[in-house]
């Protein structure tokens, strides 16, 4: 992964617009980091292969970055993204790394469903 180029990812974003694809989206905060630590509070979200459509898509900010996928009847939002890539397999892979180099975000994109 490289870091983010706006330039670079809008493109990537634009390209699944209006087409049928997989969206991957994680967050994590260290949801195992409570069995070391009971006073931390930890929380996460986890969805796998939701299959959208969305109208068009946006990347903004000055990094962290953050990107808003627009659905006929909402919207997907992932803040704190830091690095991307475009694997050999085209999928658009976007993930926010913390301070310490821990993924804490990721949101990814795929005309076919992850594995």
């Amino acid at each position: 992964m490289e870091p983010i180029q706006i330039s670079a990812v809008q493109e990537k974003i634009n390209k699944f617009a209006n087409k049928t694809v997989y969206i991957h989206l994680e967050t994590t905060n260290g949801a195992y980091a409570s069995h070391f630590n009971e006073g931390f509070f930890s929380a996460g979200a986890y969805i796998r292969n939701a299959q959208v459509n969305y109208e068009h898509g946006k990347i903004i900010g000055d990094g962290p970055f953050r990107v808003g996928l627009k659905l006929a009847i909402g919207w997907i939002y992932a803040e704190g993204l830091t690095h991307f890539e475009e694997d050999d397999l085209g999928r658009l892979l976007l993930a926010g790394h913390g301070y310490d180099g821990k993924l804490a975000v990721a949101l990814e994109i795929s005309e076919t469903p992850f594995e």
